[in-house]
């Protein structure tokens, strides 16, 4: 089924009883690279539609409340595989992770890198004990932390020694050499960026990976992204062009 979008095809279809979208740029730039918005799509969409404009497609693929399990990343792989095949895109993909959305873009980089040629991640969650566990400095969320326990299959007091966030493996996506560029607020509450991004930045440095972080001072969890999104398409221009040449 397709409809349009700013102007641009929008593809809606069903893969293993999962939504899917493809948003289809009106000339597809040459290899015809794309975005993954593991999450939220269209919200704080000023990054994808820069892209879309310049020819890159928009994918989605509707893992809502899985929290970025490992399930859902053996879908994620199931769903990139065929919609490369469909839409005859690029192999690897760049992954916008917003919100609990970094838990699916980071956990896939980390299991499948050699698929993944950049992340942006916004406000991220990269511990799923801050977000949804709330067991530091966040509010938390109940209800999605026993709905995030259940799709991990561990308990409350297992999820205290869980090592397989994303912060945990972030060494499987810095010796693939995968750039990120984290955006986020100083002042969240709601994904506190010294419990996530703060760790991913000196953990991805420590490692020898490539990472920029844009923190805004004053912000909260909402707003996301920067509505001049050129520092953020700039960044991955260039990691895509770094990588057509490794």
């Amino acid at each position: 089924m397709g409809n349009e979008r700013n102007g641009c095809e929008q593809v809606e279809f069903e893969l293993n009883g999962r939504k899917g979208i493809m948003i289809c740029p009106k000339t597809a730039a040459f290899g015809k690279p794309w975005v993954w918005r593991a999450e939220f799509l269209h919200a704080f969409d000023y990054a994808d539609n820069a892209l879309l404009e310049l020819g890159w497609h928009i994918a989605y693929y509707q893992l809502s409340d899985m929290f970025g399990c490992p399930s859902a990343v053996r879908q994620m792989e199931t769903f990139r595989e065929y919609i490369v095949d469909e839409f005859s895109l690029e192999p690897k993909a760049v992954l916008f992770g917003f919100s609990r959305g970094g838990l699916y873009a980071f956990n896939y980089a980390a299991a499948y890198p050699d698929r993944v040629t950049a992340l942006y991640l916004d406000a991220p969650v990269l511990d799923i004990r801050s977000w949804p566990g709330g067991k530091g400095e966040g509010i938390g969320s109940p209800a999605d932390w026993q709905a995030c326990l259940a799709v991990y299959q561990i308990t409350d007091e297992e999820a205290d020694a869980f090592d397989q966030n994303p912060l945990d493996v972030a060494h499987h996506a810095a010796a693939a050499g995968i750039p990120i560029i984290v955006v986020a607020g100083d002042s969240d509450m709601v994904v506190p960026y010294r419990e996530n991004g703060a760790v991913l930045e000196r953990k991805y440095r420590e490692l020898g990976g490539t990472i920029e972080v844009i923190l805004i001072e004053g912000r909260e969890h909402h707003p996301h992204s920067l509505e001049d999104p050129q520092p953020i398409v700039d960044f991955i221009k260039t990691a895509r062009q770094k990588a057509s040449l490794t």
